[in-house]
Order: C-alpha cells, then structure tokens, then sequence
C-alpha cells in the first residue's frame, strides 16, 4: 500500500526530514511545516538545584521522560559542573524511563534504569509502574510542558512530587511554514495530517487563529482531510478539539504511523468526503 500521491501534511521539528522521507518512500506528496522549538530555560539555578538534593538523599525515584529533555539537563549540568557528578547523583536513586528514548542517555552516563515504561508510553503507564515501588519521594524530569494529570495521580498514591523543568515547547522561529499549513487545510489543498504530538496541534490552531482561519481549519480536518494520530496522548487532544483521529498505529511510533496512514488514508477519504462512516 502507499498514499498513491496523496498531498500530506506533518507538523514534525526535530525529525522532520526523517518523517519526509518516510512519506515520500509511500509515494505521499509531503508537505513538512515544523511546529514546535524546544527551549531550555535560562534560569539554570532549579537545575543544579536538583542535583543538589539528589545528593543529599532528597528523592528515591527520578521519571525521565524524554531523551530531549534528559540532553538539556545534562548540557545545561555541564556548563556547571562536571557530567559525572549528574550521573552519580542519579545512580543513587531509583530511575523510570518513559519508553526507550531516554536510554541510550542514561547508559552512556552508567545510570541504571530500574522500570521502562511499555508502550504506549503515556503517563497512566508511568503511575501504573510507579504505583508497585515503595519509592514516593519523586522528581519528574519534564517535557515541554508540565503533566499536571500525572503529578496529581502521582500525589493520589501518597507521592511527593517535584517537577524539574528543563525546556519550554515554543512557537518556531520560522512561523511561515506553519501558516502555510493552515492556510493549505484552510483551502482545503491537502489530504492527510500526521500528528505526532498534542502540542503540534495546539500551536496549528493558534496559527490559524492567528490569521484568521481557526473556523476554516478546524471544519477542514473534521470533514475534508485523513487525521493520523500517533497514539492515545495525541488521539485524546484531538478528540478535546472535537476531532476524532482517523488512523491509529497499533505501536505509538513514526514509522507504524506513516505506514498506517498510507495504507488507510484513501478509505478514510473516501467516506469523509462522500459523507459516509468509516
């Protein structure tokens, strides 16, 4: 199966000529808008702060969610400090990886990881897992944007949570890209979108609002294009913007979903635009 030349949309960053060429191989017409900039946060003080009280025997469990996240902080430790002192301090408490990103990361600072967190690598999975530790002293190494979910049912379970943030989610730089985008929904020139994080579509909407065609676009992806969720985070901001995904990877990573895409888009099309169900 392939997207047989189907006009498609991704709002990837950090892997975006990985997911073109992805699409291109399945013969998709791509069109790749990065929509999102990672940036760490000036003030580095909370951080060597963190090391600090892992140290002092303040945490018995550390979460690491992402391998971007886990690359800022040691970046950030090593204009302060040596990386080893990170790594040691981390060797002292019990540590959860969201998922295999943040492995390769951990290994190549000796940390050993206690729990891998299965697919599809959401949060529920991460209290699940924690909720059979005795550990409750937590610190939770964030992504872009707090999970204020996860801390809340982290705390349920008798947890003192302390979040460490590391890096911001952010508007790209370069925003022309990502108007495009909304403008080519908003006339209704493409077919399939591929969201592989919730924050791509918020910052989609905000563009569009922005210009004025929040109404055009949201009315486009409900009724005229094919939706690709990577897995149950995003498929839930979807369905919170009245947008229920079209197309769900049985495993919640790119590759699966560009696949999946292409062998279902033109069914999905199909009925969405005749009117029908699928």
């Amino acid at each position: 199966m392939s997207f047989a030349g189907l006009r498609v949309l991704s709002l990837e960053s950090r892997r975006a000529k990985e997911i073109e060429t992805l699409i291109r191989r399945l013969d998709g017409d791509a069109f790749v808008a990065p929509s999102v900039q990672e940036r760490a946060l000036e003030d580095h003080s909370d951080v060597v702060r963190f090391v600090e009280r892992l140290e002092s025997g303040e945490f018995d469990l550390v979460v690491c969610m992402t391998g971007a996240g886990l690359a800022f902080l040691r970046d950030v430790i090593a204009a302060q400090m040596p990386v080893d002192r990170l790594a040691a301090a981390l060797r002292r408490v019990t540590i959860v990886s969201r998922g295999p990103k943040p492995l390769p990361l951990l290994t190549a600072m000796d940390v050993p990881v206690a729990i891998v967190v299965p697919e599809p690598n959401t949060w529920k999975e991460i209290v699940e897992a924690v909720a059979a530790r005795p550990e409750r002293r937590i610190a939770v190494q964030e992504y872009g944007r707090p999970n204020l979910e996860m801390n809340a049912a982290l705390e349920c379970l008798g947890a003192q949570v302390t979040p460490v943030s590391i890096y911001r989610w952010e508007l790209p730089e370069d925003r022309e890209p990502l108007r495009e985008a909304a403008r080519r929904l908003a006339a209704r020139t493409l077919d399939v979108v591929i969201f592989t994080s919730s924050i791509q579509l918020d910052h989609l909407i905000e563009i569009a609002r922005d210009l004025g065609i929040e109404t055009q676009v949201r009315e486009a992806l409900r009724e005229d294009v094919a939706i690709a969720s990577v897995g149950p985070v995003m498929t839930a901001t979807l369905e919170a913007y009245g947008l229920p995904a079209d197309i769900i990877p049985k495993h919640p990573k790119m590759g699966p979903l560009v696949k999946a895409a292409s062998e279902s888009a033109a069914t999905v099309l199909c009925a969405k635009r005749t009117g029908g169900k699928h």
